[in-house]
């Protein structure tokens, strides 16, 4: 019976399908294989998309009680800082949880304000305006692109009536970037204002950065910060210098033929000068009148005609004749107010001549001195002087030997390199231009652990040793435990082979000793019997003979 008439055999069923048409059995073959397809689909999980990511705990435990509340099946992914439900419920889902404030962006800000208490103290209410300032600065700040998430700390002291008790509020800033992001000086110096402009009387030096590595984005304060700079400015005067002499000469002496240092001497210290100057009023006429004063006293004592009548005693007095006044333009030697004076004094000699009458008039003018104020503050870091070194290689000549540069080609170089520098007698500049053979033979050899060639070696070293070690794995734990099992069945099927042919050799062994044993018995025996009855013997031997000699 073949192997298909024993399963029909064994499932009397199937040898009935045979007489039911072909279309019903393709029809319900189709049927069944529908309702395993959707059998399939129904018990398939729902596919799951990221809802938020990057929460911290606080946000994503609210997350998920309030998915709870909804009953959204969801799940949690990246160690608990991304929470993901099915794919059809994130839009809806995102809108239920946003109108629950869910998940809050960075800290609580100037929407504490709106539950204020009645009855708070004022240091509650300083607290709480605080921690709005800070969570608005934070939200701000996380506003960056390169930034993750924010924490602003403010320092503010309470306002003191006292000048000299007064102390300035600080600013603290932890930013948590995204994964291979970095912020630039720009960045780090636009969050810096950002902060200082948002706090009363905080400066922009006592705003402090901090990344989430511990590392310091802002410039350190105090020496350490001043040093930093002046280091900074120094070693970018020297570089900014050696570029532009490079530039020039390269083209000129081919690449690798020139090198050139700069060193610059800066002047760092702090400078304030005020100066007043006086000087004369060198013209009189363009001088202008500071102040003026004048004053004017008449007094007329003339009594009635009286004594003889006569002709002498009628007669009108005698005309006075009038001072020569020459006018302060006229004049050199004549100040500015010389003619007022000069009037008043014509008045007093009038009123002298003309008996009882008293006419005083004084004029005093005051004109502006020639006075200049400057006020100069000198730059910090002013180039107090900068030296120069270049030494430039022999040139092949049309025989490819290495010859020295002439004279003139020297000056031409040196006087570039003047201008590159942009040289200065004044600030006591030195240049020196050289022409020197350059070694081949500069190259440090490196150590056989610095040297690239080396260091790809070893890589590939490294990985053909952990193929090796992983392969070595394999056979320890796959490959040595099935061969050993296959050596082990080996041996025993041998050792089943040995024994079953040494069990017939022993029973072969058995029967030849026990046939021996029954020939020597029956040896025994006929001895015994040719001694007692040799006559018998005899005739068994004689019957013998007579049957072996029949044909």
């Amino acid at each position: 019976m073949s192997q298909a008439a024993a399963f029909l055999a064994r499932f009397p069923m199937l040898s009935k399908l045979g007489a039911i048409p072909k279309p019903a059995l393709i029809g319900a073959a189709s049927v069944l294989v529908a309702l395993i397809v959707v059998a399939f689909l129904w018990s398939r999980p729902p596919e799951y998309r990221t809802l938020f990511s990057n929460l911290e705990d606080r946000d994503g435990g609210a997350i998920i009680t309030a998915l709870t509340q909804m009953n959204v099946p969801h799940q949690i992914s990246d160690n608990g800082t991304s929470i993901m439900v099915p794919a059809d419920m994130v839009h809806r889902t995102r809108l239920q949880l946003a109108e629950q404030g869910l998940p809050r962006a960075g800290g609580a800000g100037f929407e504490l304000l709106d539950n204020t208490r009645f009855g708070a103290s004022q240091f509650t209410e300083q607290i709480t305006y605080q921690r709005a300032l800070e969570g608005e600065l934070a939200s701000s700040v996380e506003a960056v692109h390169a930034v993750q998430s924010a924490r602003v700390h403010l320092a503010l002291p309470r306002e003191s009536l006292f000048v000299r008790d007064r102390q300035p509020p600080t600013a603290s800033v932890l930013v948590t970037l995204y994964p291979g992001r970095t912020l630039s000086e720009a960045q780090v110096a636009a969050i810096t204002w950002l902060v200082s402009s948002s706090v009363p009387n905080l400066t922009s030096d006592s705003v402090s950065i901090v990344d989430q590595n511990g590392r310091l984005l802002t410039s350190p304060t105090g020496e350490a910060g001043l040093e930093n700079s002046r280091r900074s400015l120094v070693n970018d005067i020297e570089q900014r210098t050696v570029q532009r002499i490079m530039t020039l000469l390269t083209p000129l002496v081919g690449a690798g033929n020139v090198r050139a240092q700069a060193s610059a001497d800066v002047d760092f210290s702090v400078r304030e000068q005020t100066s007043e100057v006086y000087r004369p009023n060198q013209n009189p006429g363009e001088a202008a009148v500071r102040s003026e004063q004048r004053s004017a006293s008449d007094q007329f004592d003339n009594l009635p005609p009286t004594g003889v009548p006569g002709a002498l005693t009628n007669q009108p007095p005698a005309n006075a004749a009038a001072p020569i006044v020459v006018p302060p333009g006229d004049n050199p030697n004549a100040q500015p107010g010389d003619n007022a004076n000069a009037a008043a004094n014509q008045d007093d000699a009038q009123g002298a001549d003309a008996g009882p009458a008293n006419i005083r008039r004084d004029s005093t003018i005051n004109y502006e001195v020639d006075r200049t104020i400057s006020h100069v503050k000198d730059p910090v870091g002013k180039l107090r002087r900068l030296s120069v070194a270049v030494v430039v290689n022999y040139q092949p000549n049309a025989e490819g030997e290495y010859v020295p540069l002439s004279q003139e080609t020297l000056d031409s170089l040196n006087s570039l390199v003047r201008d590159a520098m942009g040289y200065s007698s004044e600030r006591g500049d030195t240049v020196s231009v050289i022409n020197s053979p350059f070694n081949e033979n500069t190259t440090v050899a490196l150590p056989v652990w610095k040297d690239p060639e080396y260091h790809a070696l070893a890589l590939k070293g490294l990985e053909y040793l952990l193929i090796a070690i992983a392969l070595f794995i394999v056979w320890r734990k796959i490959g040595k435990p099935a061969i050993d099992s296959l050596t082990a069945k080996r041996e025993q099927v041998v050792l089943a082979g040995a024994a079953g042919t040494q069990s017939d050799g022993e029973d072969d062994v058995l029967k030849r000793a026990s046939e021996i044993t029954r020939y020597e018995d029956h040896l025994k025996a006929a001895r015994e019997l040719a001694e007692k009855d040799p006559r018998a013997v005899a005739m068994v031997l004689r019957s013998w003979m007579e049957k072996n000699g029949k044909p």
